[in-house]
């Protein structure tokens, strides 16, 4: 087998492993978007319908600034789900944790860290 160094590919004992923890994300995000999704469809149901009609239009325009909000939070768990869902796809072509940029494997670490993405410390840095 290659030296450490010239590694190109995690094994597929190393693949199992981050397939456990991306699957542990993705449960957990499920989750979160499962609330933020009862939570908007639950918005309109705090019974400001008989209050002062000054108070009713600050109110309004409170809950349409949390209900934007929690549409944008939505949203972006959505774009995590997708990206774990990818990085899933990855683990099963075996090309998980290889650097779209430069081509060799991400650091353990920051797979850990953020297990979907596909970029190393090395190439992030080159984005800046």
């Amino acid at each position: 087998m290659a030296d450490n160094n010239e590694k190109t590919r995690y094994s597929d004992a190393e693949l199992l492993e981050f397939k456990g923890i991306i699957l542990e994300k993705l449960r957990i995000a499920k989750e979160e978007l499962s609330s933020l999704t009862k939570s908007l469809n639950n918005s309109n149901a705090n019974g400001t319908d008989d209050t002062a009609g000054t108070y009713k239009t600050l109110e309004d325009g409170s809950a349409t600034l949390e209900k934007e909000q929690t549409n944008q939070l939505a949203a972006r768990q959505k774009k995590f789900i997708d990206n774990l869902e990818a990085a899933l796809v990855r683990i099963e072509n075996k090309t998980y944790g290889v650097c779209r940029e430069t081509g060799k494997l991400i650091q353990k670490e920051r797979l850990k860290a953020v297990p979907h993405t596909t970029l190393s410390i090395e190439a992030k840095n080159k984005q800046y």
